[in-house]
């Protein structure tokens, strides 16, 4: 009989082993401490930044090289995911972050309108025939109306899909929903009612449309929200004697601007919300935050705005800040708002609390905003990004 193998004698942990092990738990506990600590001074965005603009190198303020861009009368921009796209009276042109243009369409526009989502951008000439869809790298889709239709408003969303209105023979007005791709979803013709915006939702489900109609004297709006895949409406709200000047589609949610208020419409009709400006006046309001209002008032009818605020959804006001110099230009996007004086351009957050600042933008006149924190910066001739650090 065999006799019994002495037991093995347990190992002691490896000393430098159990260190390794605390210092690597205790890296955690202080990165998570330090998160919480300066959660406002982390961010993400400047990551994103890197990742987007790593190629581009730029001065010690954070901008770099300027290029000439082919300008006009009525110049608007907007900054896209892949690129920057300007409208004037001269047509569209899209270029990339530093320069090199992907597309442009040059024709003589007398009303040059540009709407842009985060990732695409349309111009047309409102009150003309002609509209031109820019995502990516390209252009996408164009768009000639026949017989003696008129544009009225084009917006797209992020997916590139197009809602349409114009006028048409026989109707007061219609909405033509397009896909990516630029083929006919849905068009929605009323003869009952005057056909003034349209807006898609993000899932492209669901489109509102905007009505304006005369009863005892008086114009009322409404907005009607209509399936993509059906012709009757799931819903409606009476926007009273509202004229709508703007709108934008969030996840379950239209913004919608008026001359004398800012509204939120939950898409189901059930839910409104209203933020009325009492005795100021509008002078200049964006929808491009994500979950929030930019909106600039003044006290007088004329001048300039002297207070500029962010709107939540519930229409309270998030922040609000006196304004002491004269703003040129404004924009938000994702988390941002930016607002462009004669001396400086300042980045805020949604409350209002700065993020980044250019001192001198160099006779800069126009400028939008990326989600990302970035800006672009232009002039009648030149254009140039500014990179936060």
């Amino acid at each position: 009989m065999e006799g019994k193998q002495p037991a093995k004698k347990a190992k002691k942990p490896n000393i430098l082993f159990r260190l390794l092990a605390l210092l690597v738990t205790a890296a955690l506990v202080l990165g998570a401490l330090a998160l919480v600590v300066y959660r406002d001074r982390f961010n993400l965005d400047a990551v994103k930044r890197w990742l987007a603009y790593r190629s581009i190198q730029t001065s010690d303020t954070g901008e770099a090289v300027p290029f000439t861009h082919a300008g006009g009368d009525k110049m608007s921009l907007a900054y896209l995911e892949n690129g920057i796209l300007m409208s004037s009276a001269a047509g569209a042109h899209y270029y990339s972050f530093s320069g090199r243009q992907y597309a442009e369409e040059v024709l003589s526009m007398d009303n040059p309108v540009l709407s842009a989502s985060a990732k695409a951008g349309v111009v047309y000439d409102a009150g003309g025939q002609s509209l031109f869809l820019f995502r990516g790298t390209e252009e996408v889709f164009d768009l000639s109306l026949e017989g003696d239709g008129d544009l009225l408003s084009a917006r797209a969303n992020d997916s590139g899909w197009l809602a349409v209105t114009a006028q048409r023979s026989g109707y007061k007005g219609a909405v033509t929903v397009y896909d990516a791709s630029g083929s006919e979803v849905i068009q929605i013709s009323l003869s009952s009612t005057f056909v003034v915006d349209a807006a898609l939702s993000p899932d492209c489900k669901t489109v509102a449309v905007v009505t304006m109609d005369q009863e005892g004297g008086t114009f009322l709006s409404q907005v009607l929200f209509f399936p993509v895949d059906q012709k009757e409406p799931k819903a409606q709200v009476s926007l009273g004697s509202v004229t709508v000047l703007d709108l934008d589609y969030e996840d379950g949610l239209l913004w919608v601007l008026g001359e004398d208020r800012v509204m939120t419409l939950s898409d189901d009709g059930k839910s409104a919300n209203s933020y009325p400006f009492g005795r100021s006046y509008l002078k200049g309001c964006d929808f491009g935050g994500e979950g929030f209002a930019l909106l600039l008032l003044g006290r007088y009818r004329a001048g300039s705005a002297n207070q500029v605020m962010t709107i939540d959804p519930e229409g309270e006001v998030r922040s609000s800040m006196e304004l002491r110099s004269q703003v040129l230009d404004f924009d938000s996007a994702g988390g941002y708002c930016s607002l462009l004086t004669g001396s400086r351009l300042t980045i805020y957050t949604p409350e209002l609390v700065e993020y980044a600042r250019l001192g001198d933008t160099q006779g800069a006149r126009y400028t939008a905003l990326s989600s990302n924190g970035s800006a672009l910066l232009a002039d009648d001739q030149l254009a140039w990004l500014y990179i936060p650090s």
